[in-house]
């Protein structure tokens, strides 16, 4: 019973001001449902005593949705019924939605985070709308041969909606050519194995890999189209221009928290972000120093941070910004339209540093992982080895104890740098530590095997077995678009600002964790409101004016 309900729990509870936004989502859903225009059948295909909690989250998950709308239809059948031979169904549970109408498949239960994928599944299908861009509409129209697509999702990773949603809008404007399986690696770990599923989201077309992580909506479909990964989009018709008085680039704490303080002061403030809403945030199982929250997860936090940003800016999600043109005003150009503006702030954050040694390039996404929220339940009871010695490694560590995976943390040096409480735990739940130990080597032809470790003291080299390897050394400052800006870095590699957060280049600003010191949320928070209210008083007084003036 257990597992059951906690299969049925919305991952990282946010207390008071998270059930608030969610009573408020069921009451707009509802809302929502009663709209639908088109009626949506969903057969539900059940196998006694195979994956019986996850059958029952999904009974009920669609048993909900089927209350809240006249137009949802269910149905259950066993493995055995002619049905399952018809539509190909193998495994228990799964869902099939509109049979006969479209190719869609949905293996395991929509719970978690992919409750959302449940969600924009219904409204597509009950509205008949897609919702695809100009530019997507015409990569579809232009497929004229099948593909099979498989993604593979957890309900605790916050990348995989999106992902899975790109590729329900795919399966549902062209169900001619696209059929899809959207399959929960911790319902079907032996799926998750067969198709090296280590990391997630992960994507397949006919059964090859396509995609390891989430893209925007264009991008995927210039992938699926072109059967091998996009990374760069270009619109074919010219981008929407908007002007604003302050574009954040970045939407972690720091670029959040600036949006909501350029706003309060009557700046036309919009937020881009390329990534996930949160950055690193979002990744992190608990947070327990964040002031006023004894213990929240990340997800929780980014959720309520992102709602009160709501109130205030307008967010462009998965959307990068490609170049910034220095000037009065400033010119960004994204992936999908061009932004002018007075005043620019990066914050742009840190991504995970790398080891750098040989095999994990190669084994990344299959075993080798640097999000253990996003990949740590498909190691339950197998053996992983945890790289770092700060907070995040030990915290990751504790987290992949805690989900029943075997961790042995491997530090470099001889003491962790982690919080004096963290490394506590780490004693009592009885994690192993080796200290003074370094990896040399990540071995394993299709995926990881084994590692091979160096001992720092005695330069003596051993090879240890493991199913994975989770890295957490630290992070590298993303700074690319600064330096291609012309922005001046530290010897360190980050943002160089001043005590007001401005760059060398009148207009642009920093903050977080782009700018170096302590990454702490709190800290990237502060720096966000610091910038932004030194944005809104140089924008009434430019200092650049100020110093024309006097060297004149």
């Amino acid at each position: 019973m257990e597992k059951e309900r906690n299969l049925q729990d919305s991952p990282g509870k946010g207390g008071q001001a998270k059930q608030a936004i969610e009573e408020q989502a069921r009451s707009e859903i509802k809302d929502v449902f009663k709209k639908f225009r088109q009626p949506i059948e969903i057969h539900l295909f059940t196998a006694p005593g195979e994956n019986q909690a996850y059958t029952e989250a999904a009974r009920q998950s669609i048993q909900a949705v089927s209350g809240l709308s006249p137009k949802i239809e269910m149905k259950e059948f066993g493995l055995d019924h002619p049905s399952a031979h018809e539509l190909g169904v193998e495994f228990a549970p799964t869902l099939v939605f509109n049979p006969g109408k479209v190719k869609v498949k949905w293996l395991g239960a929509p719970v978690g985070r992919e409750g959302l994928t449940f969600i924009e599944a219904l409204i597509m299908l009950g509205f008949g709308k897609i919702g695809v861009s100009q530019d997507s509409e015409k990569i579809l129209k232009s497929l004229n041969s099948p593909r099979e697509v498989m993604v593979f999702v957890s309900p605790t990773c916050p990348y995989c909606p999106q992902q899975a949603v790109n590729a329900l809008k795919a399966a549902l404007a062209r169900p001619d050519v696209v059929s899809l399986e959207i399959i929960d690696i911790q319902a079907f770990p032996q799926l998750a194995e067969k198709y090296s599923a280590f990391s997630v989201p992960l994507t397949l077309a006919d059964e090859k890999l396509l995609v390891k992580g989430a893209q925007s909506e264009e991008l995927f479909m210039l992938s699926l189209k072109e059967l091998q990964q996009q990374t760069v989009f270009i619109p074919d018709n010219k981008a929407e221009e908007i002007k604003a008085d302050l574009v954040v680039v970045g939407a972690g704490p720091a670029g959040l928290t600036a949006g909501i303080y350029g706003a309060r002061k009557g700046l036309d403030t919009v937020v881009v972000e390329k990534g996930a809403l949160g950055g690193q945030v979002a990744l992190t199982p608990v947070i327990e120093n964040y002031p006023s929250l004894t213990q929240v997860g990340g997800k929780a936090l980014v959720e309520v941070m992102v709602n009160h940003a709501l109130e205030y800016v307008k967010i462009f999600p998965e959307e990068e910004v490609l170049e910034i043109q220095p000037g009065s005003p400033l010119t960004l150009t994204t992936t999908r339209r061009r932004f002018v503006a007075r005043a620019v702030l990066l914050a742009t954050g840190a991504t995970p540093r790398h080891l750098n040694v040989p095999g994990e390039k190669r084994l990344g996404g299959l075993g080798i992982s640097y999000c253990s929220t996003c990949d740590g339940p498909l190691f339950k009871g197998k053996k992983v080895l945890m790289v770092g010695g700060g907070d995040s490694a030990v915290t990751e560590a504790l987290h992949l104890h805690n989900l029943g995976v075997r961790v042995t943390l491997i530090h470099r040096r001889e003491a962790l740098r982690a919080q004096d409480n963290l490394v506590k735990n780490l004693t009592v739940n009885q994690i192993p530590v080796l200290y003074n130990t370094q990896v040399q080597e990540i071995k394993g032809r299709d995926r990881v095997r084994e590692v091979v470790l160096l001992n720092n003291l005695t330069r003596k080299a051993s090879t240890e077995k493991a199913d994975g390897v989770f890295i957490a050394v630290g992070y590298e400052p993303a700074v690319d678009l600064a330096r291609k800006t012309g922005v001046e870095l530290t010897p360190e590699g980050y943002l160089k600002t001043d005590s007001r957060h401005r760059t060398n280049i009148p207009g642009v600003y920093g903050a977080g964790d782009a700018e170096g010191g302590f990454k702490q949320i709190v800290i990237a928070a502060g720096q966000g409101s610091e910038a932004a209210l030194s944005v809104f008083e140089d924008l009434v007084n430019p200092y650049w004016t100020r110093e024309r003036r006097i060297t004149s």
